[in-house]
């Protein structure tokens, strides 16, 4: 009986215990904390009355490290390409290569998966024309918001909104051609080569 007993008081203890760590597991983000996060966006944009279609596709892999529990820092690349088509001839086609460093605050969380953020980045792009081996070189800083589902503790879907207020400088080799310099406003810009549209990724933390 007492063995009977006992064995009864295990089994409810080790049912006990694994509801505890249960009710402990936490979604989100701790200081010393890595994380590595991969991003797509796409752009297309087809004016029917000039008959011009262009698109712009951007691959963004990012590393971070948290120093408080709200705040990273952290490096990213770019890999870029765009293409313009006029009346069904190429007029522009682009491919690039970039770097940049970011800092990211994780201000609102919304419910217990959801954690929003806002992220300050700058960034340096090379892109050539295919066409005519032109390099346009441009140095960018952005503000951008974004938000993270964690699907695991250490898993999460991630969505951003890239430059919605931003600083560009750009300047090609070609010959004769002056610095352009501008600032943005709006979630999109197909002139910008280092991003601005709607991105989607994935985020795992270590």
């Amino acid at each position: 009986m007492k063995k009977v007993l006992l064995t009864a008081a295990i089994a409810v203890f080790g049912l006990t215990n694994m509801n505890a760590q249960e009710d402990e597991k936490t979604f989100g983000f701790s200081e010393g904390d890595f994380f590595v996060e991969g991003n797509v966006s796409f752009n297309s944009e087809n004016d029917k009355n000039i008959d011009e279609k262009s698109n712009e596709f951007n691959i963004s892999p990012k590393v971070g490290y948290f120093i408080n529990d709200d705040l990273a820092i952290g490096a990213e690349l770019l890999f870029a390409s765009s293409k313009t088509e006029l009346d069904g001839t190429d007029v522009s086609d682009s491919s690039g290569f970039g770097v940049g460093a970011f800092g990211r605050y994780y201000f609102l969380d919304l419910g217990e998966r959801f954690k929003t953020n806002a992220e300050f980045g700058v960034g340096y792009t090379s892109m050539e024309n295919n066409l005519n081996e032109v390099k346009q070189n441009t140095f960018e800083a952005g503000l951008g918001l974004g938000i993270n589902y964690f699907v695991t503790e250490k898993i999460a879907l991630t969505f951003g909104l890239k430059n919605i207020l931003s600083f560009y400088s750009t300047k090609s080799d070609e010959d004769g051609a002056e610095a352009e310099t501008g600032f943005g406003l709006g979630f999109g810009d197909v002139a910008n080569p280092f991003g601005g549209n709607a991105s989607f990724g994935l985020l795992f933390v270590f």
